[in-house]
């Protein structure tokens, strides 16, 4: 397993989201959310189950409320940390997980079937804001 730094848990507002683009398998790009827990973070791709052009963050921070991720359009709510909605248009769905790891304050894409691109969302200009992203 190949891990590749995102960004420190500093980074992570304790409101809203840090946001980060990855590679699928497939060459397409897609974007990632980290979110602050009490006892950790979670990483969600960014989109609502209901309509998946629906990002929640949309560079300024997702609108989280009560420890849920809010969608910007419907208003369901996921748990930010199981990404399950049981409200709203989306109800009964689950969020897309991203698997990371937090080691020393810093926070690690994990997961196999995604490389990092930049941090940032896909429409931003291209290019990552640093160059600090190492992988082991």
């Amino acid at each position: 397993m190949c891990a590749t730094l995102v960004a420190s848990t500093d980074e992570i507002p304790a409101v809203g989201s840090y946001l980060f683009t990855v590679r699928e398998p497939d060459g397409s790009l897609e974007e990632v959310i980290l979110l602050d827990l009490e006892d950790g973070v979670s990483a969600w791709k960014n989109y609502c189950q209901h309509e998946t052009d629906q990002r929640f963050d949309r560079g300024d921070g997702a609108v989280t409320r009560d420890g849920r991720i809010v969608c910007p359009k419907h208003g369901s709510m996921f748990d930010a940390e199981t990404g399950y909605c049981d409200n709203g248009k989306a109800a009964g769905s689950t969020l897309v997980e991203v698997d990371v790891a937090v080691r020393h304050g810093q926070v690690y894409l994990t997961d196999d079937d995604l490389e990092f691109v930049a941090e940032g969302g896909i429409d931003d200009d291209g290019s990552p804001s640093s160059t600090s992203h190492l992988s082991f």
